[in-house]
């Protein structure tokens, strides 16, 4: 019987020691990706163009399902394209999109609704304010409403800031002043009260336009408007903006009350002229050998700033994890990069965690060895 018993015993231990194995490798297994390593922390999410929502390439089809679970339409949502004449929607792509994200059981952003730029013809040729608020109520209603209960948060309104902090020139602005930014908050909230609804902005880090940016979110929610987050664009360089200024940003977009999103996140290891202004996308510079460095590869040393940048900047965040909703890069790999062809048209950027081979370089590995305790190479 003591034998029987010791058969067990030995068994049991046997099984157990086997399941604890299996269960270790398969958590090291799910630690592979940016999307499991830091599924407890936020989304880890990235812009998608019109190829990658029609699944044209399928090695970057499984680059984007293997390491994101968050995605945003990098064009095709914006007025000229989902809205291009008064009487007519185009969701054609849209459609597609969110269903290329419900296939990859992603969190889907909505990107944009209201922006002064890549809009629709139409659209400049109101002056009048009633006018105007028809439209944006038909736009704004249209397209949520549609996507009720599928898309988890939408960029309401973008860029309409101007560097100082003052409001941007637009045919926003001229048709009915600064209402139309809480106009177009109440209109997202009535066609989908669930749905999280940010202001998205580049340089939102510059003292200036983040005091603008605080102004201008705290009059819309005094008028019982909700704003869900900010979106931080993250178009950044080598060394600026400083991890303080970026830290101090989190935090006093944070004390609003609201969720802070990292959006549009590339880093540029390209020189850009002293004229350039913020990430105004009509910006243009004439090309040069001096500002296109390295047009075959990154040199090693670069290589390394790069991903020394990115692991600082992914240590901050999960610092302050509990404000931060998601991390979303602008773009999948450097080949589809748009800081290729801007302010410089016919330059070669490396911005991205994955080269234009789709490989993860260094700068990969250093965010990711923050999650896994293991050293960079």
């Amino acid at each position: 019987m003591n034998k029987i018993k010791q058969i067990i015993t030995i068994t049991c231990l046997t099984v157990f020691i086997v399941s604890c194995k299996n269960i270790k490798e398969t958590k090291a297994q799910e630690i592979v990706s940016l999307k499991n390593a830091f599924k407890e922390n936020f989304y880890i999410g990235t812009a998608i163009n019109e190829g990658q929502i029609n699944e044209a390439d399928t090695i970057v089809t499984n680059l984007i399902s293997k390491e994101f679970n968050s995605i945003t339409a990098e064009n095709i949502m914006k007025s000229m394209f989902i809205h291009p004449y008064k009487d007519t929607f185009d969701f054609k792509l849209t459609d597609k999109y969110i269903a290329f994200g419900e296939k990859y059981n992603m969190f889907i952003h909505g990107h944009t609704l209201v922006w002064h730029s890549q809009l629709a013809p139409w659209f400049s040729e109101i002056k009048d304010s009633t006018e105007m608020v028809v439209a944006l109520e038909n736009h704004i209603k249209t397209i949520v409403g549609r996507y009720k209960g599928r898309i988890g948060s939408w960029d309401v309104v973008n860029e309409a800031l101007n560097e100082d902090g003052t409001l941007r020139k637009s045919v926003f602005l001229d048709a009915m002043d600064d209402h139309y930014l809480a106009l177009a908050f109440k209109l997202a909230a009535e066609a989908d009260p669930n749905v999280d609804l940010y202001y998205n902005d580049y340089n939102m880090t510059n003292p200036d336009k983040r005091n603008g940016a605080i102004k201008m979110i705290k009059k819309i929610q005094e008028q019982g408007i909700k704003v869900d987050g900010v979106g931080m664009q993250g178009h950044w360089g080598l060394e600026k903006p400083s991890l303080e200024d970026i830290e101090k940003s989190i935090l006093d977009y944070a004390s609003l009350g609201v969720k802070v999103a990292i959006t549009e996140l590339d880093i540029n290891v390209l020189p850009n002229p002293f004229e350039l202004v913020g990430a105004e996308v009509s910006q243009r510079f004439k090309n040069s050998e001096k500002m296109n460095p390295y047009p075959t590869s990154l040199p090693d040393s670069v290589q390394t700033k790069l991903a020394k940048r990115y692991e600082s900047i992914f240590e901050l965040f999960l610092k302050h994890q509990d404000k931060i909703s998601r991390v979303t890069f602008w773009g999948v790999y450097d080949g589809q990069s748009w800081l290729n062809d801007w302010p410089i048209a016919g330059r070669t950027n490396y911005p991205l965690l994955f080269d234009k081979n789709l490989q993860p370089k260094p700068a990969y590995k250093s965010v990711l060895s923050l999650k896994t305790n293991q050293p960079t190479k």
